[in-house]
């Protein structure tokens, strides 16, 4: 079985950016990769109406912190067994968010700790509940929330349909998401986490041989 490594960071961080680095620098030390971001919007229903509801739609869905980490449960364990065959077929799984991300998010969203019942909650429904394979690493790229709230608006700008959503929006949400991720880190939840700068050039080469080496 391959390495299942996951990207996690706030909105903005640069996830994809790093994807993309990591991924080149991996098959350049001869693995084979494979790629997958969450939620997988266009790909399954559950992820769509996430989307939906982070722009005003299914009346009071997206205030419900409990119902919309349901949905992105949902669309997880929707691309679990294309997530095994993934892992049996290659050497490494980078993951662009997974099931940290709903706890994180969520927790946030509630102003609770990161030892507190969300992220339990998340861990006994997508581990345990819906059997998600567990990751053998997390990279957590971490940036301030000022920086990364002015990415996402370049984004928005640049890109057609990224308009920003109503979590990318919040800056005091996502500034309480980065401290949970921190703390998420400092616990090693769920495996061991690696913590990088976004705002530097993260050096990909050296931390895909950690990655690979399982260090």
């Amino acid at each position: 079985m391959g390495r299942l490594v996951v990207i996690e960071g706030i909105d903005g961080a640069g996830k994809r950016t790093l994807t993309d680095a990591l991924t080149k620098a991996l098959h350049e030390a001869g693995a084979s990769v494979a790629t997958l971001a969450f939620p997988r919007y266009g790909a399954g229903v559950h992820a769509d109406l996430v989307r939906e509801a982070l722009y005003g739609e299914h009346g009071d869905l997206g205030d419900s912190v409990y119902g919309m980490g349901l949905l992105y449960a949902l669309d997880r364990r929707e691309a679990a067994a294309g997530i095994r065959a993934d892992l049996r077929a290659h050497d490494v799984l980078l993951l662009d968010r997974y099931v940290a991300s709903n706890a994180a998010y969520g927790a946030a969203r509630l102003r609770q700790a990161a030892d507190g019942e969300f992220v339990e909650w998340v861990r006994l429904l997508e581990i345990e509940r819906f059997g998600l394979p567990v990751p053998d690493s997390h990279v957590l790229l971490r940036v301030a929330p000022d920086v990364a709230a002015r990415r996402a608006g370049r984004r928005a700008v640049s890109e057609a349909g990224r308009a920003r959503d109503s979590f990318e929006s919040d800056d005091g949400l996502q500034a309480r998401c980065a401290r949970i991720y921190d703390d998420l880190a400092a616990a090693a939840w769920l495996s061991p986490w690696h913590a990088v700068d976004g705002a530097a050039e993260v050096d990909a080469p050296a931390l895909a041989a950690n990655l690979l080496a399982g260090s």
